[in-house]
């Protein structure tokens, strides 16, 4: 979620948004995701939170990557659009993975990612009490804030596990109208993930898909977001989540063709923020290019 805080001048700009059917992704929270698949893998993810409330965020994400040079190396793009009350955002990021065979079915791999944001706050839109409050006469320049993060994954046909930072710099843009930039580590700010996820065949038609994500940062409670998703005759995903202190959701997958699935999924606010919002809504959409045609490819769960 996109974090927005003024003191003394200066405007902090930190996002942090957060996806509801992230396990069929995870390339935005964990760069070393690049590549994990046997084909060029690409997603498109819409998500429109709390609604009903005026400027909640809507987001929106579109991202591809895929092996290379033997599927040692995974390479990745990931574009976000995002607003935010009068805050708007677009993002840009590119993905590099290492990744090494361990066992005959497991890979380990080493992501870095590196990228920009371009933002900016339309303040001129704020309707206010006092008329023509210099505050809000203007918008702010559009200022462009660098950034960078790094994380492991580990992998195989059934099991996966993911250990990241995807933003380590810290942008404190001038409130003086400049519009300059000052960019550091501060790793107070540093937001924490680790992920993981089995697959368990219950039956010849049936797998359960059991995910955890932890996030973690200094000075704020420490958040899970625990789902369980059940696969019938590799065609259809059912499924259920809760995101401790804000949500429960539930969630539906379809596995259209080999290569396109679809999904959506519903987030109940579970905060008091229930009494203004209708809940939060996500289309998740996935299509797979496979790299070799007269290749039969492996069902991949996540």
């Amino acid at each position: 979620m996109f974090l927005l805080l003024s003191s003394s001048g200066l405007t902090f700009a930190q996002f942090e948004p957060q996806f509801t059917q992230y396990m069929f992704n995870e390339m935005f929270i964990n760069p070393a995701y690049a590549g994990s698949r046997d084909q060029i893998a690409t997603t498109l993810v819409y998500r429109n939170q709390w609604v009903g409330i005026q400027g909640a965020p809507k987001t929106q994400t579109a991202s591809i990557h895929g092996p290379m040079l033997n599927r040692k190396l995974g390479l990745g793009l990931t574009i976000m659009n995002e607003s935010i009350g009068v805050t708007k955002q677009f993002a840009i990021y590119g993905n590099y993975a290492y990744r090494m065979q361990v066992g005959t079915t497991g890979a380990l791999a080493m992501g870095i990612q590196g990228g920009f944001i371009n933002h900016q706050e339309n303040l001129a839109d704020v309707i206010t009490n006092e008329e023509n409050d210099n505050e809000f006469l203007f918008n702010t320049p559009k200022v462009v804030l660098p950034n960078a993060g790094f994380g492991l994954y580990y992998n195989t046909d059934r099991f996966y596990a993911g250990l990241s930072i995807p933003r380590t710099l810290q942008n404190k843009v001038e409130g003086d109208g400049t519009g300059d930039v000052l960019t550091d580590f501060n790793f107070s700010t540093w937001h924490y993930y680790l992920t993981s996820g089995y697959v368990f065949p219950v039956s010849e038609n049936i797998k359960l898909k059991p995910t955890i994500m932890f996030k973690a940062v200094e000075a704020a409670p420490l958040v899970c977001d625990f789902s369980v998703n059940a696969l019938f005759k590799d065609v259809f995903w059912l499924g259920t989540s809760f995101r401790t202190e804000d949500s429960f959701s539930a969630m539906v997958t379809i596995q259209a063709t080999q290569n396109l699935r679809v999904g959506y999924s519903y987030d109940y606010t579970t905060t008091d923020l229930q009494n203004y919002n209708s809940g939060t809504h996500e289309i998740n959409i996935g299509y797979d290019f496979s790299l070799e045609k007269k290749r039969i490819v492996t069902p991949r769960y996540f």
